[in-house]
Order: C-alpha cells, then structure tokens, then sequence
C-alpha cells in the first residue's frame, strides 16, 4: 500500500510518502519521502506557538511541499490519502484537512482516510524495524511531547490499554515553560538539554511529584512551580547555576517519567519498553533510560528491550505508519479537526 500522509497539528507542515505492507503480523515500511517545514523562526519570537501564524504558514507551505513531491517520479499509484484530524490546533488541523479535501476533489478514486497524531507517535518505532520482532509483547510504551505524557499496555499491534497519563503539564510543555523561566529560546526543550550538560543534575533536589503513588499517572506543574519558586528566592550568579537548574530540572523530569515506566514493566511482565513524541529526541533522556533498563536487567532472566523511535519530532512519515496500523485495525476518524482527540 503506497500511502500519502499529510501533518499539520501544530507548527511543522508536513507531507510524506511511504510505502506499507506486511499486516499487522509483520509490518514493513519504505519512507520514500519525508518533507518538513518547520515553522520555529517564526513563533520564536512569541515563545510559543501562535494558532492563527500556524496555520498562515501551513497555508503557504502544503502547496510547496506537495509540488516538491510531485516532481518526483515514482510510477506506482497512492492507495491511501491520510490526514492529521487531531489532536493538535484546530486551526492548523484545517489547513491540513482542507488540501486533503482539495486532492480528493481532484482524484475523485483517491481514497482518504483522517489519521490520529497519537498513533503516529506511538507506532513510529516501527519505521525503522526492518522486521517486527514477534517477541516484543507485551510492552510498555510511553508517548511524550509538548502536548501528551501517555504510558500504555501493549498486548500486541492491536490491542492496547492506556494505565497512565500526566494530570496537568505534559513533559515536553513543562520543558518550554521552564525554558521561559530560564530566560530560553524557543523551543525549549533542545535549549535544556544544551544547558543542563554544563550543569550538574545533583545540585538541586527537585520534587518527582507522584513519583511514590502506585497508579503510573503523571504530574509536572508542581515540579515547574518548583523552579519558579527556587529562581524566586535564589539569585543567579552564574551561568553554572542557570546549568545546574536546568540540569536539576532535567534529572528529576525523566526521573519520573523512567521508574514508573520500569515499574509498569515489572507489574505487567513486559518484554520491551517503547519511547516516541517530541521528547524522545532528548539524548540524555535515552541515555539515561538505558543506563537504568541495563540495571533492571541485571537482575532478570529475560533481558527487557529498549525502542526508541528514530522519528520523535512531528513528521508525516509517522502518521502514515500510525494510519497503515489503525486501518488495519479498522480504526475511522472523521475527517474534523479534534484538538482533544485520544488513543482508543
């Protein structure tokens, strides 16, 4: 199946074009196209993303990429126009949904199909599988971004159950906020990690809120308040102390994020553990994530796996694979923008 996917949840306009086969036993992707806009120059300014300047620039840039693609050769036919229908800004979903439109209205045999964002993230590990290994479930996988901190039970391709997500702030937003504290570009999240490997991750005792509480949700505002209130009653003197903020800030975020995924992993007998969304671009966050699976699996007779996935950021090859998988799954989105659509 030749899909064409189109991504325009928030600030990158993108389109990409990946060919799907396998089933759900043994799926296999090609990414023979992966373009991006990004759009961060843009909304630097504002330290944020600004809705209606997303959506202008998705405007103007899904005709440039889609032409960029044309000129392209490949002979074989698209069998799948999908498209992001959430969630994400609702005014940069429509731009998206609406050139969706636009196409089919030009190939009336062209069949389309709305596509969820959080399935791209959480089946874009499997872009770069070259074969799916069957031993993997179940798993744990954790979705993270500036908008989501999702962990989910994992049976199989097909069948999954969400058992935690955050209660307030998403990992990723709670690193943009805190960059704004710090004074930081955005976004904010690279900016931190670039800071904290100046800064020593020890200096502060940051709280891990919930971290102690036997369910596998999530909360990061009280850690941001944290932050707020030490730069509140501590001077700055230094750089190294900016760095051993955002350090300190870093340790006790993936802290949390890291222990619950591995108690999950013991409750439920996982076999691996699988990490996308924006976050999952963190290096010290996959390092660290594997320094302590290596420590797990001292101590069990079945070495747990680590997937990373390889396409972290927003991109519209990973919507096409989450779209392949929940077609197969018989999973239909209405082609409407849902900002606050979930996993289901």
């Amino acid at each position: 199946m030749r899909i064409l996917a189109i991504e325009t949840s928030c600030d990158e306009t993108a389109i990409a074009l990946v060919d799907a086969d396998g089933g759900l036993r043994a799926p296999r992707f090609k990414v023979l196209e992966n373009l991006v806009a990004s759009q961060i120059t843009i909304h630097r300014p504002f330290g944020g993303v600004v809705p209606n300047l997303a959506k202008r620039e998705h405007q103007k840039n899904l005709p440039i990429l889609y032409k960029k693609l044309q000129t392209i050769n490949y002979k074989q036919k698209i069998d799948l126009l999908t498209v992001t229908v959430g969630p994400g800004l609702e005014p940069a979903l429509w731009t998206g949904i609406n050139f969706a439109e636009e196409l089919r209205i030009k190939n009336k045999e062209l069949r389309i199909a709305g596509a969820n964002h959080l399935s791209g993230h959480l089946y874009s590990f499997l872009l770069s599988q070259k074969k799916l290994d069957k031993n993997i479930f179940p798993a744990i996988a954790l979705v993270i971004s500036g908008g989501h901190t999702i962990l989910l039970l994992m049976k199989d391709l097909a069948h999954y159950k969400k058992i935690g997500e955050t209660r307030d702030d998403a990992v990723g937003e709670c690193f943009d906020k805190v960059a704004r504290l710090l004074k930081l570009p955005y976004p904010g999240g690279p900016e931190i990690e670039k800071l904290a490997k100046l800064g020593n991750s020890k200096a502060i005792d940051f709280p891990r809120p919930m971290l102690n509480q036997k369910n596998y949700d999530f909360s990061f505002s009280g850690l941001k308040t944290s932050v707020l209130y030490y730069l509140r009653d501590h001077k700055l003197q230094t750089t190294n102390s900016k760095a051993d903020i955002a350090a300190s800030f870093q340790a006790a975020a993936f802290d949390s994020l890291i222990k619950k995924t591995l108690r999950a992993v013991e409750e439920f007998g996982a076999k691996s553990v699988m990490i996308s969304g924006g976050v999952a671009a963190n290096k010290s966050l996959r390092k660290a994530f594997n320094k302590q699976l290596i420590t797990y699996n001292k101590q069990q007779k079945d070495k747990v796996k680590l997937f990373v996935t390889k396409f972290p950021t927003d991109n519209a090859a990973m919507i096409a694979a989450g779209a392949y998988i929940d077609f197969l799954n018989k999973k239909k989105y209405k082609m409407i923008a849902d900002g606050n659509l979930t996993l289901k």
